[in-house]
């Protein structure tokens, strides 16, 4: 099927603009400026995060957990930082607000979005490890944010229901029958929130685009190779989830998996060889 995007974008971008996607935190917004600056100011970056005692509190626990490995527990955000520095800490710092600001007990399937989110992203930041050149930090950011738009569809539109994750469900006609039925997809209303949440770009790209896998292997899609390499790690990551976590297969994974191996230079056999590290973190509590 051809597809006019310019026409397809301009009525996703009408679209968007009603729908409820919450603003970017304040305190996001002031991390962002001093990041700006020239030289940022990492005691500012301490004030700053330690004015929010449950941002504070979440990335101490993120900084001190399994992941960072740490000899010596951080028990303070000038310690955090060191530790992660000041690009990798405005990445954590995103994915720990976007928790916040939707919280899990708002409805049973905001519920359900949440945890499917948090296990792509630490089958994500799992499987990362074994890609050559990628950062662990934005693929766990990518994994939280890749269907952030689902949370604006199911705001903003009343019969808004969603598939069951991760399973036979074709994603591809999930997305075609969200812009029959809305004008836009999950991935246009994620796009959005990401860039006016300041992802860095590749993720924006890679939110947008998670599904249209057409177009990334036609060229329609044009970026930076990293928002290729963060779909095909998260699709990786899903298919785990799907395996190990609902007991189904992925309806993408079996199209599109192919492609997803690719992108990062791994054959089945590596995907097998990581899978019992895979499932440990998918066993993790959120």
């Amino acid at each position: 099927m051809i597809i006019d995007f310019d026409a397809l974008s301009q009525e996703a971008e009408r679209v968007v603009r009603s729908m409820e996607l919450p603003p970017c935190p304040a305190i996001l917004a002031k991390l962002v400026r001093e990041m700006r600056n020239d030289e940022p100011d990492l005691k500012r970056f301490d004030a700053l995060i330690s004015s929010d005692m449950g941002l504070a509190a979440a990335l101490l626990k993120t900084v001190n957990s399994p992941f960072y490995g740490l000899q010596r527990k951080a028990t303070s955000i000038r310690q955090a930082l060191a530790v992660t520095g000041l690009v990798n800490a405005m990445q954590l710092v995103t994915g720990l607000l976007l928790r916040q600001v939707f919280p899990v007990g708002a409805s049973a399937q905001m519920e359900e979005l949440w945890e499917y989110s948090g296990g792509i992203a630490r089958a994500s930041t799992c499987l990362a490890r074994h890609v050559r050149g990628l950062d662990r930090d934005m693929a766990h950011t990518f994994g939280l944010f890749r269907d952030c738009g689902m949370i604006g569809m199911l705001s903003t539109f009343k019969d808004y229901r969603l598939v069951h994750l991760a399973s036979d469900a074709g994603a591809g006609l999930l997305t075609d029958g969200e812009v029959e039925r809305y004008g836009i997809h999950h991935g246009m209303a994620g796009f959005r929130l990401a860039r006016e949440w300041f992802l860095p770009d590749p993720v924006c790209q890679a939110v947008r685009w998670h599904h249209d896998y057409v177009a990334l292997q036609d060229g329609q899609a044009s970026f930076a190779p990293p928002a290729k390499v963060l779909i095909a790690l998260a699709l990786a990551a899903e298919h785990a989830y799907a395996q190990h976590v609902r007991g189904s297969a992925s309806g993408e994974w079996s199209r599109h998996g192919a492609f997803a191996l690719e992108q990062l230079g791994m054959e089945e056999a590596d995907l097998e060889a990581a899978m019992p590290e895979v499932i440990e973190a998918l066993q993790e509590a959120p």
